[in-house]
């Protein structure tokens, strides 16, 4: 199991990879503003979709991810 310093640092860089530096803050100070409930979130995310149809995006993306760590830096 991951440390919450380890998970904080890889959440803060794959922020910047994906937005940029800049949005990157921007996007965290949103998320500190707003008041978030994760798991009313969580009830409602998947609600138009099936069991199956999400079981599929989540194979598409393991596989996704799976095909980038195989790829070489």
């Amino acid at each position: 199991m991951r440390s919450d310093t380890l998970i904080r640092h890889e959440g803060i860089q794959a922020l910047q990879e994906r937005l940029g530096p800049v949005e990157a803050e921007r996007f965290i100070l949103l998320i500190n503003r707003e008041s978030f409930d994760y798991t009313e979130w969580q009830q409602t995310l998947w609600q138009d979709k099936s069991v199956d149809e999400v079981f599929v995006m989540a194979k598409k993306h393991s596989e996704q991810i799976a095909g980038q760590e195989a790829k070489p830096a």
